[in-house]
């Protein structure tokens, strides 16, 4: 049910996390997260990139902080070395799970002064936030070693204190970036911790897939999977309407389909794109699909140096496949569909999708092939004739 909004702030939102009302859809994601989280159970969540992946995780702890579940979360894109991974885990595991648990600041720190470094630790006088920070270690072990405490140390504070915990981590693919060898480590303390969940997030869908669908990693058939889908077009066209009208603005039916035919449910795209149609759309007027055709444009001039920064970073056969799938997706590999785009040889092709692909620009499913980002396909389309 919605809660009450005012109706001159627009209700949709993109960029930046869809929380509470602003989140459509995904009921059924939520509970199997929420339960396997309660559970225990370890889960990894597929999907490419703009799907809703942070979103998804923050509703879902905060349906478990309710029941008394206690959740880490650590972003690895912030933690280029192993240094800064340590001092991420402890601030994490420090501010939501130990002090939850004691209320006294020295027996909240109190398993932070045992770790093999010992961090130097800082009080912000304005929050009184503990900070943590490590220095560069002599010895190689040293700093392995505190990680490995560290990555404990969950388990241990909710089996003292009797409370069920759980440890996030976003863009998990860059695990094998700050150490190829962190992934053993995390694998083998973690499957000593059936009390303990752990969720896997990240932005680079061919390098997630890798650590745990390859039999040869030690993540290897280790975690549940959850893949995050297009949201339907029934769900979201409810969500849709149903926050125009509580902002005083109706919705024709036939725009409301337009818009969902534009984004194909994509969570991020349907977002904006709705985002600019409320803006089009005076109070007590209904949106019509002419004002989607003005919200499609707008939408295109606020992505029109993100889509051009990409374009020029691509190979010439990377372009041409990209303007082919915009205009047709489908099996590229193929003669007839290189015939009927002028495209080079099946290797050429195939090369140029594995690029694209490990950018996240396109997806592919036994060999057919579509563009990520709806809008991309649009701004492609639109400028049909830039040069390859």
């Amino acid at each position: 049910m919605l809660t009450s909004m005012n109706k001159e702030d627009n209700p949709f939102l993109f960029g930046a996390l869809a929380l509470d009302d602003a989140f459509a859809d995904r009921e059924r994601e939520i509970d199997e997260l929420v339960s396997d989280m309660r559970n225990g159970q370890d889960v990894v969540v597929f999907a490419p990139r703009r799907y809703g992946k942070s979103s998804l995780i923050w509703a879902a702890t905060r349906t478990l902080a309710k029941e008394g579940l206690l959740v880490a979360q650590v972003d690895l894109m912030t933690t280029p070395t192993k240094e800064r991974l340590a001092a991420a885990l402890a601030s994490a595991i420090y501010e939501h799970i130990a002090s939850p648990l004691e209320r006294v600041r020295e027996k909240a720190t109190a398993p932070f002064r045992r770790l093999r470094l010992q961090p130097a630790m800082s009080l912000d006088p304005q929050t009184g936030a503990v900070g943590f920070s490590f220095a560069a270690a002599r010895e190689p072990a040293d700093i392995d070693a505190t990680i490995e405490q560290l990555l404990e140390l969950p388990a241990e504070l909710g089996a003292d204190r009797g409370r069920r915990v759980a440890l996030v981590f976003d863009e998990f693919q860059e695990i094998v970036e700050i150490d190829p060898r962190l992934p053993c480590l995390l694998r083998a303390i973690f499957q000593r911790q059936p009390q303990v969940a752990h969720v896997y997030l990240g932005s680079k869908r061919h390098v997630m897939k890798r650590i745990f669908n390859n039999q040869n990693e030690p993540f290897w058939r280790s975690v549940k999977p959850m893949e995050l889908n297009l949201i339907p077009a029934e769900e979201f066209s409810r969500f849709l309407v149903e926050r125009l009208e509580a902002t005083g603005r109706g919705s024709d039916p036939g725009a409301i389909a337009r818009l969902l035919v534009l984004t194909g449910g994509h969570p991020h795209a349907t977002q904006e794109l709705a985002y600019f149609l409320w803006e089009q759309t005076p109070e007590g007027a209904t949106a019509s699909e002419e004002q989607v055709t003005a919200a499609l444009d707008a939408v295109l001039r606020v992505e029109h140096s993100h889509f051009t920064l990409l374009w020029e970073g691509l190979a010439k056969v990377q372009r041409l496949v990209l303007q082919a799938l915009a205009r047709e997706p489908g099996h590229p590999q193929t003669k007839t569909y290189r015939d009927r785009h002028g495209l080079p040889s099946a290797a050429s092709v195939q090369k140029a999708l594995r690029a694209l692909g490990e950018r996240e620009v396109v997806v592919g499913e036994r060999g057919a092939y579509r563009i990520v980002e709806p809008f991309l396909a649009e701004w492609l389309t639109a400028r049909a004739g830039i040069e390859p």
